[in-house]
């Protein structure tokens, strides 16, 4: 099974990390057959293969490749959320 959200590190030419963006799966697959991944504005698109190789994709005009990007795959929920690892449907709630 796939991995639903990763974090791409974009980096610049010294590899130092410039930005990182949280991307979530797609139903589309890209040229390589592999899941697209987008962004909540969709402006960041990326083909990540089942072994982290990443194709940025273009979404619209003059956009220029990114060079040096690596994806670190996420657990499937968040820490942070107050719902926990079992989400909302963990079982009755009880007052």
């Amino acid at each position: 099974m796939s991995t639903l959200r990763y974090e791409l590190v974009f980096s610049d030419a010294m590899g130092s990390a410039r930005d990182v963006v949280t991307v979530e799966r797609t139903p589309f697959k890209g040229p390589g057959g592999h899941p697209v991944y987008t962004d909540p504005s969709g402006i960041i698109r990326a083909e990540i293969s089942d072994r982290g190789e990443v194709r940025v994709l273009a979404s619209g005009g003059h956009q220029e490749p990114a060079q040096s990007v690596l994806a670190r795959p996420l657990p499937k929920t968040d820490p942070a959320d107050p719902a926990g690892p079992a989400g909302p449907s963990a079982g009755p709630e009880r007052f």
